[in-house]
């Protein structure tokens, strides 16, 4: 039986952040025609993520909607999995990846960026510092592409922050500073990023085919993963992190 690929997503109190959600799940669909898809909430949004999990029958593979390690990753989503579905397979959060630079790398170039331009990759912010070594290695990858440095900066938690990053950005010979969102759905901390003050803020990573690849190439990354996990190991042996024991 075809496992169903569950998309697991934070939640807003924004219609719009939701309607990007449902039309991204949309997008994820039409990528494999025929493939069960549904998409579940941790918070706040409808439908809930646990909700989703105890009426989806057959075998579950759950992506976050994540783009970077943190809370949700590692405490919140297992917590809910244990809770509901614990024969669910987890697989890993989408960033950083190649196909979140070449989604950036568009929506910036949209919003106008020049040659010249400084480049700040600004994100939510995580009270977790791997989850910040995540965003880093995002703007690590961001810079290879684009050819010219890229600093990676917060609007909550971490440093530095948007404003930090913008005020170094400026004491320096670039005219413009420009800030690439790093985040899914425009939202609260998109709003954030707009209100910073630089020069141009791109879109949020929103709809996009290699976003939707991203999403199957990690239920596949999961299930090759489980894979090798239902070997016959010792019984000593643990199961790799995020994958649970599943029955299936």
């Amino acid at each position: 039986m075809t496992p169903t690929l569950v998309m697991a997503a934070h939640g807003a109190r924004s219609g719009h952040w939701e309607s990007v959600m449902e039309a991204l799940t949309d997008r994820v669909r039409r990528a494999r025609p025929g493939a069960p898809v549904e998409l579940g909430f941790l918070e706040i949004s409808a439908p809930l993520l646990a909700g989703v999990l105890a009426e989806t029958p057959g075998p579950v593979v759950v992506v976050p909607m994540l783009l970077a390690g943190g809370y949700h990753v590692h405490i919140d989503l297992p917590a809910v999995v244990a809770r509901t579905r614990p024969d669910a397979v987890v697989a890993g959060q989408l960033g950083p990846h190649r196909l979140l630079t070449s989604v950036l790398t568009r929506r910036l170039a949209a919003a106008g960026l020049r040659p010249c331009d400084a480049v700040i990759l600004g994100a939510a912010g995580s009270s977790d510092p791997a989850a910040l070594d995540d965003v880093r290695a995002a703007a690590r990858l961001l810079s290879v592409r684009l050819s010219r440095p890229v600093t990676a900066a917060f609007s909550s938690a971490g440093t530095p922050t948007v404003a930090e990053a913008l005020e170094r950005a400026r004491a320096g010979l670039t005219p413009r500073a420009a800030v690439a969102s790093y985040l899914l759905a425009p939202g609260f901390f998109h709003d954030r990023l707009v209100s910073s003050g630089a020069d141009l803020v791109s879109a949020p990573l929103g709809v996009d085919d290699d976003l939707a690849a991203l999403v199957w190439a990690r239920f596949d990354e999961a299930l090759a993963r489980h894979s090798v996990s239902r070997d016959p190991v010792p019984a000593a042996t643990s199961v790799p992190p995020g994958i649970a024991r599943a029955r299936w």
